[in-house]
């Protein structure tokens, strides 16, 4: 793991709790509302242009979208220990499957997106605050980081900048550790692969007539629910902001995780 994620990976392991009071909350600020809870990062409303009018049908058209008012979200994918804690209280009833790659920070998986949502439900009940999974739109901008470039580094994929097929000199064939490479620039790591993330839309093939405000999108086929990131699994192309993909949310896969939101006041 890079040394300088180190300390930000710590407060997972302790959970350090930030003194932010709600109406000090800043883009940037950093909110653990519980010593199990995951660490959430305030980002600011704003305006961006969501998808691209490239080649996949599924990314056009590129169109304007206005995030009304900030919000938080995770700094990482929500982890094993994470959901574990969930387990633990009786919030959760599944133990997944962690392959024997180990459990601790690497990202959950192999829970389906009735799963995902029930964690945020029993988080929301232990904190007083609504967490949640984000929307397409806002998992999206979120992502890119106030950038406009395929990945938010850029827009040639690299080496060695995120856990995929062929984004580094050898296949990983698993999971990181959450927080293994640089974050983005809202400061949030593993938007680009490690694991797909469930979002809340139900599937869309294009973005047309897609919602102009960031809202999650309830019209479509809801037997199928959108993910982003790409992962492990994946090569680099699945990695890009503007990338889409859908699962059936009955199922599971050891490539799916969450990353969740916070609404603030």
């Amino acid at each position: 793991m890079k040394t300088w994620a180190i300390s930000l990976v710590a407060g997972l392991l302790f959970g350090v709790v930030s003194p932010v009071q709600a109406a000090e909350y800043k883009p940037g600020d950093s909110i653990w509302d519980c010593s199990t809870c995951p660490e959430m990062i305030v980002v600011p409303a704003g305006s961006f242009t969501m998808g691209a009018d490239s080649r996949y049908k599924y990314e056009r058209p590129a169109h304007k979208v206005t995030i009304p008012k900030p919000f938080a979200i995770g700094r990482f994918e929500i982890t094993f220990d994470q959901w574990l804690a969930c387990v633990d209280e009786g919030g959760c009833a599944k133990d997944p499957d962690d392959h024997k790659w180990g459990k601790g920070i690497h990202p959950i998986m192999n829970i389906s997106w009735a799963e995902a949502n029930g964690y945020t439900e029993w988080l929301s009940k232990k904190t007083g605050h609504t967490y949640r999974l984000p929307s397409e739109a806002e998992w999206e901008y979120a992502a890119r980081g106030g950038t406009t470039t395929a990945y938010s580094w850029g827009d040639a994929p690299g080496k060695d900048r995120a856990n995929c097929r062929n984004c580094g000199d050898e296949i990983p064939h698993r999971t990181f550790p959450v927080g293994s490479f640089e974050p983005n620039p809202f400061g949030l790591y593993d938007v680009h692969g490690n694991v797909w993330e469930w979002t809340a839309d139900c599937w869309n093939a294009t973005h047309k007539d897609a919602p102009g405000d960031g809202s999650t999108r309830l019209a479509g086929n809801c037997m199928m629910r959108v993910t982003r990131s790409g992962s492990w699994y994946y090569v680099n192309t699945n990695l890009r902001s503007a990338y889409r993909s859908k699962y059936p949310a009955k199922a599971f896969s050891y490539g799916i995780g969450m990353r969740i939101l916070r609404e603030l006041p």
